[in-house]
């Protein structure tokens, strides 16, 4: 597909999108793109330095990814929950092997990996029993496993079922001191809560001791009472800190010697995804609001404590995949964004936000209703010291990896 560029009285030369689109057999006419200002934001050239690889093309849901080595080959390999399957796809071949499946009678819905003993092979847990309807009944709805490593990596991995409350929606491993780490658990809903309204969300922390020794939950209120996903960001010393975003707002958890406090970030706009982003000015957080929503905002904070929101784009339909990172070496993170959902233009598809050196921020496009965005992560799966973008789609039911092609 050719994509070209209307800046002002300027046609800038065709680019490459993406080279694999053969592989879905799409033949698209040469396309026009004019330019667009949406309030921070404006509309650049698509990429054709990031080339996407289709690796799986028959994905069920495809509702949550992680990176990580599973093999112990020194190489990242990426991990998905499917809808009844644990999966993973092995760095260079990307073969696709089952880890485990049919945990529970319903979906699975995320999943969490991380190296915690410094042995090269991630520790896994995972959440399931998807049924966000119900908020009351623990057996009817969410559950937390915890995988336990076989001997083979290749054979179905045991898993220890721990205790949980409903709605169970996504997770992390959290690093609470030097070579200590504790699994956090968010549910979409307090227990009981209707729309919304209710008893709080709490977030279930789980000691790590050992992939076979089961343990209790620690619940820490939240004072939130819708929330839908969180990320870990750098704390204090040898510790990490969460940010969770939800229908009331941002909330930062810290590790304290021995327990989670919190203290509100955002108030009164509600939120979807969060991630935090490092500019060159300090840190900021992307957020795509409200849950669900069809904004990507950025929120900074000056010396004084306040709050800067800058929209970058309204035009997203269900919003629900996001992240930070530098991806062109540009000394600073850029964000990507993806949707799920047809927006007002009829597409789906993934964006790439960029600042410039006046402060102003410019998109471009990296998959032009291809993939229908449900999760995305950046990571060097290649080693060639750039961050590449993995995403899974749930209505596109597809694994797509977009190497990065850029120079630095």
């Amino acid at each position: 597909m050719y994509i070209f560029f209307v800046n002002g009285n300027n046609l800038c030369s065709p680019t490459i999108a993406f080279s694999n689109y053969l592989l879905r057999n799409i033949i698209m006419n040469p396309l026009i793109l004019l330019l667009t200002t949406t309030l921070f934001c404006t509309l650049s050239l698509a990429f054709g330095q990031f080339e996407a690889q289709v690796i799986d093309q028959k994905v069920a849901i495809g509702y949550g990814l992680a990176i990580g080595d599973l093999d112990g080959d020194g190489k990242d390999d990426i991990l998905l929950a499917d809808k009844s399957e644990i999966v993973w796809y092995q760095n260079g071949s990307w073969q696709r092997r089952v880890i485990t499946r049919n945990l529970t009678i319903r979906d699975n819905v995320c999943l969490a990996a991380r190296d915690l003993t410094e042995d090269g092979k991630v520790e896994m847990a995972v959440g399931a029993q998807w049924n966000p309807g119900n908020t009351q009944d623990a057996f009817q709805s969410g559950s937390v496993h915890l995988l336990q490593r076989p001997e083979e990596v290749n054979r179905s991995w045991p898993s220890m079922h721990l205790y949980h409350e409903p709605t169970i929606h996504r997770m992390h491993w959290v690093k609470v001191g030097e070579g200590s780490f504790q699994l956090l658990v968010l549910p979409l809903h307090g227990i009981g809560n209707q729309k919304g309204a209710g008893e709080d969300v709490k977030l279930l922390t789980y000691p790590w001791l050992g992939r076979t020794t089961h343990v209790q939950a620690t619940p820490v209120p939240t004072g939130m009472h819708m929330t839908h996903n969180f990320d870990v960001i750098p704390g204090e010393g040898q510790t990490e800190s969460v940010i969770i975003g939800g229908k009331e707002g941002i909330q930062q958890f810290d590790w304290a010697g021995n327990s989670w406090t919190g203290k509100w970030l955002v108030k009164g706009v509600g939120f979807g995804e969060v991630r935090q982003g490092k500019g060159k000015k300090g840190t900021f957080i992307a957020g795509i609001e409200p849950i669900h929503g069809n904004i990507l905002s950025i929120h900074s904070w000056n010396k004084k404590g306040e709050i800067k929101r800058e929209v970058l784009t309204d035009d997203l339909n269900q919003g629900h995949a996001l992240a930070c990172a530098d991806l062109l070496g540009k000394g600073e993170d850029q964000i990507v964004v993806g949707w799920r959902n047809p927006n007002a233009n009829g597409k789906t598809g993934i964006r790439l936000y960029e600042r410039t050196k006046k402060g102003s921020w410019v998109r471009h496009l990296i998959d032009d209703n291809v993939m229908a965005c449900e999760d995305l992560k950046v990571a060097d799966l290649n080693g060639d010291g750039k961050q590449d973008i993995i995403a899974a789609g749930r209505a596109s039911h597809n694994l797509i990896i977009y190497w990065n092609r850029t120079s630095k």
